[in-house]
């Protein structure tokens, strides 16, 4: 007899712990997960400002590198690490300056050549600019996911 009611006591446990786990499930799925991304379009133009949390650049691992100049066939050019370019669906080449700690803006660029690591570019932003050399697509997918519609 007593062996029975130790199995009733286990199933019954068994029973209780599974509900609660259901329960645990269900409450987690309602509680809304931090934002990681703010996405703010700027007055009149296509890309938008994506301010990220501490968290989730370091999770990024976001690095920049300054725009530079240097002397290219003896000529000073505007450069950044080719790293920066960011193309998108249509071909058109941007790259993501860093003006404010976290805060990330995609800016147009021309490039004129690609020459080993290096971007030759006709226009973009001014030299000593930071533009960012990793995370630069998730940041695209950021902007694009919490575009508004």
């Amino acid at each position: 007899m007593k062996h029975r009611d130790r199995r009733r006591v286990v199933g019954l446990l068994f029973a209780c712990l599974q509900f609660a786990a259901c329960t645990h499930a269900s409450q987690a799925a309602t509680e809304e997960e931090p934002v990681s991304a703010k996405v703010e379009h700027l007055e009149g133009a296509e890309p938008a400002r994506v301010t990220l949390t501490k968290d989730a650049a370091r999770r990024l691992d976001i690095q920049t590198a300054t725009v530079r100049v240097m002397v290219v066939d003896r000529v000073r050019r505007e450069v950044i690490p080719y790293a920066a370019v960011l193309y998108d669906p249509e071909g058109e080449t941007w790259t993501y300056t860093n003006p404010e700690p976290l805060t990330f803006v995609r800016t147009r660029i021309e490039v004129d050549y690609i020459e080993g690591d290096w971007a030759i570019l006709t226009a973009g932003p001014p030299p000593g600019t930071a533009v960012v050399t990793v995370g630069a697509q998730e940041l695209f997918g950021s902007e694009l996911e919490f575009e508004e519609e």
